[in-house]
């Protein structure tokens, strides 16, 4: 093993006691192991002898697999099925025999093997691991009990990370993966579907009411009702660790098709009544009188819906805590928009009703 590779197995070990240091009670698991227990021989070739008789380095790893295990030729075809065609040595026991081993040169000459390398037994790792045809180490790292994978990660990239990477030999990589890549990749996903259905939402809203002004009044009831479903997370993070986990963030696209309901139920009972011929603020109070008993047993359905996975005090309740946090904190905050600020929003442009009812 070259001086580099032993580099790395000595840097994994550091991580270690590091990521040990940095997660109490985390489990890190080293693939292979670290430690060098299984015997074998280190074959250093003489490059200048190589050239001499008429190899060079690419020709040795076929030359000393011949030696072992043997090459494979090609195959034989008697007719009826194909065989194949192996070149092997003999049965080579020690490394004083495999030195003496006589090769034929492409130069025409007879030499033994330890002319053209040098062969040190030692000793290495169990098994060796390659990713991309390169040596690879692998840690895998299991969370202490009540640590989620979001802080988990963010602990390794924090702390572990940045000065694992001072370590590293020169041309290593450091690289995470498993689980927590498919979690940023699951968050980006997430992100990119709640964009999409914000944008067929708004399309249908505007298709509904034939009006842009109408389909965005109802779609300013989510920023409001994003902060509700925050402001719930950071007031439940202060009785208990809650982080923004991918279930909380389901909860948000869950929260987007819940808090428009009441928006909608207002806006179009309010143009109703303008259509029937009230004037803005008639229209406006009258959809209010109308629609907040509606608007209240909505609401009241979803939050008490969601109260038994919020309080819940079983084992396991805390991965859907997040997500009943998100969705009462975001139906609490919309529905005192929609009931307040929307019917301000609605009455915009009454001057101008008000002449039109009057004429």
């Amino acid at each position: 093993m070259c001086d580099q590779e032993t580099a790395l197995y000595q840097v994994a070990s550091q991580t270690m006691d590091l990521i040990a240091e940095q997660l109490p009670g985390a489990q890190v698991y080293p693939s292979p192991g670290l430690e060098f227990t299984a015997p074998e021989l280190r074959l250093i070739p003489d490059d200048r002898r190589l050239s001499e008789v008429g190899w060079y380095r690419g020709s040795l790893p076929s030359i000393v697999q011949s030696l072992g295990e043997g090459v494979q030729l090609g195959e034989y075809f008697d007719g009826q099925e194909s065989l194949n065609i192996i070149m092997r040595g003999g049965e080579i026991r020690s490394p004083q025999v495999l030195e003496m081993t006589p090769l034929m040169t492409p130069g025409g000459f007879v030499v033994p093997l330890g002319e053209l390398m040098s062969v040190e037994p030692r000793l290495g790792p169990e098994s060796i691991r390659r990713v991309d045809q390169r040596r690879t180490l692998t840690l895998s790292i299991s969370p202490a009990d009540g640590m989620t994978l979001e802080e988990t990660l963010l602990v390794i990239e924090e702390k572990v990370i940045p000065q694992v990477t001072q370590w590293l030999p020169p041309g290593a990589q450091l690289k995470i993966s498993g689980n927590a890549d498919s979690l940023k990749q699951a968050l980006g996903n997430l992100l990119g579907i709640f964009l999409f259905a914000l944008l067929i939402l708004t399309i249908l809203l505007w298709g509904l009411f034939r009006s842009f002004r109408d389909a965005l009044l109802v779609i300013l009831t989510l920023p409001l009702a994003t902060v509700g479903g925050l402001l719930a997370v950071h007031w439940l993070n202060g009785v208990a660790a809650q982080p923004v986990d991918l279930l909380t963030m389901i909860g948000f696209v869950i929260l987007l098709g819940l808090v428009v309901n009441n928006a909608i139920l207002l806006v179009h009972q309010a143009r109703t009544g303008e259509a029937a011929g009230l004037h803005r603020l008639a229209a406006v109070e009258q959809a209010l009188l109308t629609r907040m008993r509606p608007i209240f047993m909505t609401t009241l359905t979803s939050i008490f819906g969601m109260f038994p996975l919020l309080l819940s005090p079983a084992t396991g309740s805390e991965i859907y805590r997040g997500l009943a946090a998100v969705i009462i904190g975001g139906m609490t905050i919309s529905t005192l928009f929609t009931l307040i600020l929307l019917p301000a929003l609605l009455r915009m442009g009454e001057g101008h009703n008000l002449e039109q009812a009057t004429e």
